[in-house]
């Protein structure tokens, strides 16, 4: 044995000798040992896409909170009960982990990438990677006010400190501003068609462009009621650049399991009952004869003698509703494909009305015209006529000059978002603190008033001490009643 040790021995010095390292050896040819800067990109798109979208407990009961969904069996999270799942953390980690880490290291990766030669095609995929970073940070700031963000995101600060949120506001709209001018419409992107990275906008760049700049209008309007000089400026800014029709929606199309629809795993996989529709918003859209509300809810079966047609019952916020008793979420939000939207054109028409009646420019139309064409677009989004919102918008309760209604314009646009933004509850919970409308009265048995924000996670308290201890005194106590640096009025 030790003989052919020992002959073996010059052989494996000699084909060490023809390495310049040993670590060579731990390198596997035949795999990539680099993830590609795209690949990242699609993982950080997946992760945004289904945090905001998700109906789990554990992560988003931001739908408890504008009141679309009641809750079964367990009520806990539809009174607000936050920390049992750890649900401000479930919420912050994937923004940072997997979709902020994940953009971070593809926008060093694609900068480098030597065989991307044309710099207008590196350009925009850095710009692209700007515009989803925004998005993100204004989630996090609009969700829970002071976050890390100068330090984050460093491995040499474990314990990153927080940044103020009216500073991370500006500093996060100068960057879109950036993005925005280095974009190239007539230039590439990512590649286009069925295995484009860009689980998004599939590569289109004047899509990424009409993003941005909707993206920039929401951003002016959150702080319209701080800073309605800087608001007016920047929402003008965006005039005629903004999502144009239904076709614009900026959304990530799910396809089938593991890369299903959040809420198909949560209503239809787990088998699961938990969630019924709201009486809050079934009674509003009722008394309207909304013509989304099939699509939102489940109809129940008509009964009695003659039979009673089939109708749509909401349960009570903070009680443990029968699911059988009431509707369920509507049938299109069972389908594993269905898109998760990050902004939606109905979205953006709501917004311009609400720009149009603060005075700001943003085209020729009226605020009014604007608040029509967002209705409009909504009901058409869930598969409705034009006809059907033609006499939707004529109630009045519905029309937007209706000066007996007693309604504000602000009230209005309120009210119909909020209907709008049914699906995209993170949108929905910010524009209704924004707008302060609808009126929504705190769920029964609750402990608090709706939350105007969520607290930090819990393990920020253990492990970053100082600087949650910092913050939670700089924004006036980490409690669900503190609000934001725009929500002030």
């Amino acid at each position: 044995m030790k003989k052919s040790l020992l002959l073996a021995l010059p052989a494996m010095l000699l084909a060490t000798s023809c390495v310049d390292s040993l670590d060579d050896y731990n390198v596997d040819p035949k795999q990539a040992s680099v993830v590609p800067g795209q690949t990242l990109v699609s993982n950080a798109e997946r992760a945004l896409a289904r945090n905001v979208v998700s109906s789990s407990v554990n992560v988003n009961t931001f739908r408890f909170f504008v009141q679309s969904w009641a809750a079964t069996t367990y009520a806990d999270e539809s009174r607000y009960e936050l920390n049992t799942r750890n649900i401000p953390l479930n919420f912050w980690s994937p923004l940072y982990r997997d979709v902020l880490r994940d953009l971070k290291e593809a926008k060093t990766l694609i900068a480098a990438d030597i065989t991307i030669t044309n710099p207008k095609v590196k350009a925009n995929r850095l710009a692209i990677i700007e515009v989803l970073e925004v998005y993100t940070w204004a989630t996090l700031v609009d969700t829970y006010g002071d976050v890390p963000y100068t330090d984050a995101l460093d491995f040499s600060k474990p314990q990153p400190k927080y940044d103020d949120d009216a500073a991370i506001y500006a500093d996060i709209i100068n960057r879109l501003n950036t993005a925005i001018d280095q974009m190239d419409a007539t230039a590439a992107g990512y590649a286009t068609g069925a295995t484009s990275p860009d689980l998004i906008n599939n590569g289109s760049m004047a899509l990424w462009v009409k993003f941005a700049n909707s993206l920039k209008l929401r951003l002016a309007l959150t702080i319209a009621d701080v800073d309605g000089a800087k608001a007016k400026t920047l929402a003008e800014q965006t005039a005629g650049k903004t999502l144009a029709a239904n076709a614009d929606n900026i959304d990530l199309a799910f396809t089938t399991f593991p890369n299903s629809n959040p809420i198909f795993e949560d209503l239809v996989r787990s088998g699961r009952k938990d969630f019924v529709a709201s009486a809050t918003l079934v009674d509003r859209m009722n008394a309207l004869n909304d013509p989304r509300r099939d699509d939102f809810f489940k109809p129940l079966a008509g009964t009695g003698t003659p039979t009673v047609p089939p109708v749509y019952k909401g349960g009570v916020n903070g009680n443990a509703n029968a699911y059988a008793s009431f509707s369920a979420p509507g049938t299109k939000l069972e389908s594993q494909t269905a898109p998760a939207v990050l902004m939606s054109y109905a979205q953006v028409k709501f917004m311009q009305a609400d720009a149009a009646s603060r005075g700001f420019n943003v085209g020729t139309l009226t605020a009014e015209e604007h608040y029509n064409a967002g209705v409009t677009a909504s009901i058409q989004e869930w598969g409705g006529t034009v006809a059907e919102a033609t006499a939707y918008l004529a109630q009045p309760g519905v029309k937007y000059s209706d000066a007996a209604s007693g309604a504000t314009p602000k009230e209005k646009i309120g009210v119909q978002e909020w209907i709008a933004l049914y699906n995209q509850p993170v949108d929905a919970y910010r524009e209704w603190r924004r707008l302060d409308s609808p009126k929504l009265t705190k769920a029964n048995l609750a402990r608090t008033d709706i939350p105007f924000r969520l607290t930090y996670p819990i393990i920020e308290q253990n492990l970053n001490t100082t600087n949650y201890n910092a913050a939670a005194s700089a924004i006036g106590g980490d409690n669900v009643g503190t609000k934001v640096f725009w929500d002030k009025l």
